[in-house]
């Protein structure tokens, strides 16, 4: 068990020490095609640990594991380690071309699994879905189950996120856990589970902050935050807080102002004046940004407890500064606060403020002497009646 193992990690050295260079070349590999591919995920978990030297060679590195098939002898591929490496290899982005041209009856490996991977790789997606749909990840070895997790993915959103964290828990610390988690939190943040959008979004800092791709990670958290109802609440707002402190600056700007803009819209004013101020606090004097970060808390103190303030800081903005699609909405909020203390017409501003009168009592005195006489009347034709009964 040994010597496999150290054989791996000397296929690896190479990678790890060219990771000072712009553009290094894949370094020679050799082994059975698992060995091979046990190399290739290793370097791509670099990837995801925000190695560039390997995100610049791991694409040569596909291509030397393919030319290595190609070249292996026929018998190799009845272990059925081989055979499974073959579909982690389509599942890693090895090309379908080379898989194609394996001795295909040699191969030990479960039907639905191989022609389910080399369909989704060629783009026949309902196939693949339809060839794997009775698959089950966690029955799988673990490096095969969690790409398998990841293709199964693709299905409707509560079925996606039950695969993504197959894909997670199967193969935590690699590549695939990387991009389950950024697939997975656009999903989460659409069904709008809070909770766990969160815990994703710290898993992610605490291992991939530095991945090559934990920019598309924070592109797919911010449309799932601000696509959804996640920041409207004030009560979760420090949590949100905390999680936007881990995106660059200029980036949790223009979150706080998307943010506030959508609580305006929804009339979730205590968040409108919280995303407002902390955008306030990271614009700089005189910019476009810092005039919407005021109309944003301008509009929340006006209707709420500040008017007086808030109507001040409207009517202070610089309305050139504004987006197009943003100046309606500040007429509409001046026009709004001036309604609102605006006097009666026909009155005074002192008569304005005094409660209308209350309307005079009827006076039902003479209907309710008409329901006596009426009672009074049933009363005694009742009597009447009875009197005659046999």
């Amino acid at each position: 068990m040994i010597w496999p193992l150290l054989r791996t990690v000397l296929l690896l050295l190479p990678f790890t020490m060219a990771g000072a260079l712009a553009e290094p070349a894949p370094a020679p590999v050799s082994g059975e095609p698992y060995e091979l591919v046990r190399a290739l995920q290793a370097v791509q978990d670099g990837i995801a640990n925000g190695d560039t030297a390997a995100h610049g060679s791991h694409i040569a590195l596909i291509r030397q594991v393919g030319e290595k098939f190609l070249a292996a002898d026929a018998d190799v591929w009845s272990n059925p380690r081989n055979g499974q490496a073959v579909v982690i290899y389509l599942l890693s982005g090895g090309a379908p071309q080379v898989v194609r041209k394996l001795p295909r009856g040699k191969l030990n490996v479960d039907e639905r699994l191989f022609n389910g991977a080399l369909a989704y790789v060629e783009g026949r997606q309902d196939e693949a879905r339809e060839l794997l749909k009775d698959v089950k990840p966690r029955t799988l070895p673990l490096a095969l189950g969690g790409q398998v997790a990841l293709v199964l993915a693709r299905a409707e959103a509560s079925l996606a996120i039950e695969r993504l964290d197959d894909a997670r828990l199967l193969l935590p610390g690699t590549l695939v856990e990387e991009a389950a988690l950024r697939r997975e939190i656009l999903l989460v943040g659409q069904a709008e589970e809070f909770d766990k959008f969160e815990f994703l979004t710290l898993a992610y800092i605490r291992h991939y902050r530095n991945s090559i791709y934990a920019g598309d990670f924070w592109q797919r958290f911010s449309t799932g935050l601000t696509q959804s109802s996640l920041a409207l609440d004030d009560r979760r707002f420090a949590r949100i807080t905390a999680l936007l402190e881990q995106i660059d600056r200029a980036s949790r700007l223009k979150l706080y102002l998307v943010i506030a803009r959508a609580a305006m819209l929804r009339g979730q004013l205590a968040v409108t004046r919280l995303a407002g101020e902390r955008a306030l606090t990271l614009s700089a004097d005189a910019s476009a940004d810092r005039e919407r970060a005021h109309f944003f808390r301008g509009t929340s103190r006006t209707l709420t407890d500040e008017y007086n303030g808030g109507l001040a800081e409207l009517k202070a903005l610089d309305r050139s500064k504004l987006p197009e699609r943003d100046v309606p909405l500040l007429n509409a909020t001046v026009q709004l606060a001036l309604d609102v203390r605006k006097p009666f017409a026909g009155g005074s501003a002192a008569a304005a403020d005094k409660p209308p009168a209350t309307p005079a009592r009827l006076d039902l005195a003479s209907s309710t002497a008409t329901i006596a006489r009426a009672q009074k009347q049933l009363g005694e034709l009742e009597l009447l009646t009875r009197d005659r009964r046999p």
